[in-house]
């Protein structure tokens, strides 16, 4: 499966993104899926993730009511709404996906097989 990251790039503060993350190489409607994210110097950070279903979504606490994780069952994509951005919110932006039992290993990295290469997010003034 590779994973590919977009729709980055910049916003001012109290703007909107929508991220999407595609698959190809293999259908990857069974797999769970997360945003992370990761500015230099500082640890990856989880953001939001769904699971295969789509019915199951969690968000990490800085991101909560104002990020919507969703995945369209039909193209395997999965879309990250980012609303009331915050100039915090800059950094480069990854899917990930991975299968298996979905409880709290979600807010793990290593818990994902693949990644996508990531997407700059730039929020400023």
């Amino acid at each position: 499966v590779q994973l590919q990251a977009s729709g980055g790039g910049m916003a001012q503060p109290g703007g909107s993104l929508r991220l999407f993350c595609g698959a190809s190489g293999r259908t990857y409607n069974a797999f769970n899926i997360a945003w992370w994210r990761q500015v230099p110097g500082k640890e990856r950070e989880f953001v939001a993730s769904i699971n295969w279903r789509g019915n199951d979504a969690s968000y990490g606490d800085s991101v909560k009511r104002r990020f919507i994780i969703s995945k369209d069952m039909s193209t395997d994509a999965a879309t990250l709404q980012m609303n009331s951005l915050k100039s915090e919110d800059t950094a480069v932006y990854f899917c990930a996906a991975g299968r298996g039992p979905f409880g709290t290993d979600r807010y793990r990295s290593s818990y994902y097989e693949y990644w996508g290469q990531g997407t700059q997010v730039t929020v400023s003034s």
